[in-house]
């Protein structure tokens, strides 16, 4: 179905640096803006993500950089493809991609449109150039920058959380040696969420860069392409591989998946379902009142948090405390200084668009 009436809540895309930059200084958002407004129009948020190289196409470097007499691209095939690596020994990338975000953040850390960025190196900013030349401090940042790059992103979102790769836990980046490196907010995310050997390759990197990291930033994925049934069987009833998906999001703890060919092989029920199985599910096991006050408790029965801010609210008047970071299986209990005779219950989140609402199911005595 077209995005518009997809059973989703969420919609992913690529975007590359240079289209807000092309001068030195000079930013024009109005890319990034005319894609989170179509997205927010359908009643979505966006997942966005910055990238700077593609097989097959030019790398997403600014041309003022391009341009500069001692910037040298590197052009190799990549899946057979002519693909342009960036330079990364020039000092105004590395310079310029600090700034990028520091103006990113700036615009767009509490805005409603955007609710997860994702970042990073390599091919798709999957944290690898598996097919072309892999060179630390060339076509690759060396493991010093990137760890220079996370921690100011960590300084700069403090609203909005950022994902990396997974492959981010191999010897080539410096997370998995570096403690304090580990300790930065980041989620994570697997575009290779259900390949034949998912176990062996990438859940070691699931472990690697934290087991418990869900419980304080977002993990979500994409379905493998590895092998045609990887997206054709990917919500059948026993997954590509014996597996079913419920059973992989719920052990890893997913938010969201991205699966933009399943329109092909199932029906919008079964996606509804899929989709529903990832993230937060919140139940209303108490609610009671008087004239002035209500009591309620909420429990989590899904199989993450969620990561904004989002607020109990009788007639509009909401709970001092939120429901962010609220564990699977954990209940809260709230005081909302609101109640009456025909109380209204909602969740209300200042992160949602125009549209948008936060559902809950009842399991009242």
């Amino acid at each position: 179905p077209a995005a518009s009436t997809a059973p989703i809540q969420l919609e992913f895309a690529y975007l590359k640096y240079d289209q807000v930059v092309r001068e030195e200084g000079k930013y024009d958002w109005s890319a990034v803006e005319k894609l989170l407004d179509d997205v927010a129009s359908r009643k979505h948020q966006a997942i966005l993500r910055w990238h700077d190289t593609y097989v097959g196409k030019p790398n997403g470097v600014p041309e003022y950089i391009k341009s500069l007499r001692d910037y040298h691209a590197t052009t190799a095939l990549s899946e057979k493809k002519p693909t342009e690596f960036p330079d990364w020994s020039h000092p105004e990338l590395r310079r310029f991609l600090l700034e990028f975000f520091t103006r990113f953040a700036e615009k767009y850390d509490r805005d409603p449109r955007v609710a997860f960025v994702q970042v990073g190196f390599g091919l798709w900013s999957e944290y690898h150039i598996y097919d072309g030349p892999m060179q630390l401090g060339t076509t690759f940042p060396d493991r010093a920058f990137q760890g220079l790059f996370a921690s100011h992103l960590a300084s700069q979102f403090q609203h909005t959380p950022w994902m990396i790769s997974v492959d981010a836990a191999g010897d080539h980046a410096p997370f998995v040696s570096d403690e304090s490196l580990r300790d930065l907010p980041f989620g994570v995310f697997d575009d290779s969420f259900n390949h034949r050997r998912h176990k062996q390759e990438n859940e070691p990197n699931w472990v690697a860069l934290g087991n418990d990291r869900w419980k304080i930033a977002p993990a979500g994925g994409e379905f493998s392409f590895f092998e045609a049934k990887d997206q054709k069987k990917a919500l059948s009833v026993n997954g590509p591989h014996g597996v079913p998906f419920e059973k992989q999001a719920a052990k890893f703890h997913v938010s969201f998946i991205i699966g933009d060919d399943q329109p092909n092989f199932q029906n919008s029920e079964r996606i509804r379902a899929a989709g529903q199985a990832c993230g937060y599910r919140f139940r209303v096991t108490r609610f009671e009142c008087n004239a002035v006050r209500s009591i309620v408790t909420i429990e989590n029965v899904g199989i993450a948090p969620i990561y904004h801010d989002a607020y109990p609210a009788v007639h509009g008047v909401r709970s001092k405390q939120t429901l962010k970071g609220l564990l699977p299986g954990e209940s809260q209990w709230f005081e909302i200084e609101s109640g009456g005779s025909a109380p209204v219950l909602t969740v209300q989140s200042d992160r949602l668009v125009s549209g948008q609402e936060i559902q809950y199911e009842a399991a009242l005595p």
